[in-house]
């Protein structure tokens, strides 16, 4: 059996160093990137990788990479999905077009690219990079995590139905990565807050500033991207994987947490954090 992977989101952080560790292990990785530039610098990094082009919402280059995939490998170890974005703001006013745009990249993107490639997966896993967020316990944050918990239960019903059990269907939870994700979801994120009602900016404007200031710290602290992809590795290479994996110690506490804590409980001590931000 070829020793051949699909990665989505490729071209940075946790896609990057999954496919660099991979590569280096001797599998063959198909690199999925949107640019020529990150193309170029994804095959630089070893030869066993591949940069092939794909936008996870765009159907016709998903169709594309497929056929590249299959004349070049016969079949896949895994299929990881790592492409997403992070949305934010006050659901009072976020648009609604940012809200679709979060969906269409973390929960219908991976679901797209799964059942594109589902066949070539005769045995191997589906691995697929949730995060904390999932547990719906992060104000301001409700796109992000809504697409993250949503994916993980479509994926898990996958792992019901499927009738070939030599297919095995991983969730990885991590918490805070060191990723560009934060920068650029900083950027856009302000940017949408920029256009809501002024009104509502007053009104959020000391929680949107946390907000930003977190997501930049967030590229300095936390767990680094290189931790993930050895999750993955140790996913790949495990006989009987876990449903589901946590990576840092904030992701198991905060999943912990949630499953076991009651939603009013959370609710109150989230909100005695958020009046502590805005009377700063």
């Amino acid at each position: 059996m070829d020793k051949s992977v699909l990665i989505t989101g490729a071209s940075s952080g946790i896609g990057k160093e999954t496919a660099e560790l991979l590569a280096s292990k001797g599998y063959k990785v198909f690199a999925c990137i949107r640019k020529k530039t990150d193309k170029i610098a994804v095959e630089k990094i070893n030869p066993n990788i591949s940069g092939v082009y794909m936008d996870v919402t765009n159907s016709g280059g998903i169709d594309k990479a497929f056929w590249f995939v299959l004349k070049k490998a016969k079949n896949l170890t895994a299929i990881i999905n790592c492409a997403g974005i992070a949305v934010g703001g006050p659901m009072e006013s976020i648009p609604v077009k940012r809200l679709k745009e979060q969906f269409e990249i973390n929960t219908f993107g991976t679901i797209a690219v799964i059942q594109k490639f589902l066949p070539l997966l005769t045995e191997g896993k589906i691995i697929y990079i949730s995060s904390m967020a999932s547990s719906g316990i992060f104000p301001f944050l409700a796109p992000y995590c809504a697409s993250k918990k949503a994916t993980d239960i479509m994926i898990n019903s996958l792992s019901n139905e499927l009738r070939n059990d030599n297919i095995k269907i991983v969730s990885i939870k991590p918490g805070v990565i060191r990723t560009p994700l934060w920068n650029k979801a900083a950027r856009e994120n302000v940017a949408s807050f920029e256009s809501i009602p002024e009104s509502s900016q007053k009104k959020y404007q000391a929680e949107m500033n946390y907000l930003v200031e977190n997501a930049h710290q967030n590229n300095y602290k936390g767990a680094f991207a290189s931790d993930v992809a050895k999750t993955i590795l140790k996913v790949i290479e495990s006989k009987n994987p876990k449903l589901s994996y946590t990576v840092g110690s904030d992701a198991f506490w905060t999943m912990l947490v949630s499953k076991f804590c009651p939603q009013s409980l959370i609710n109150m001590i989230v909100k005695m954090q958020l009046n502590k931000i805005c009377k700063k």
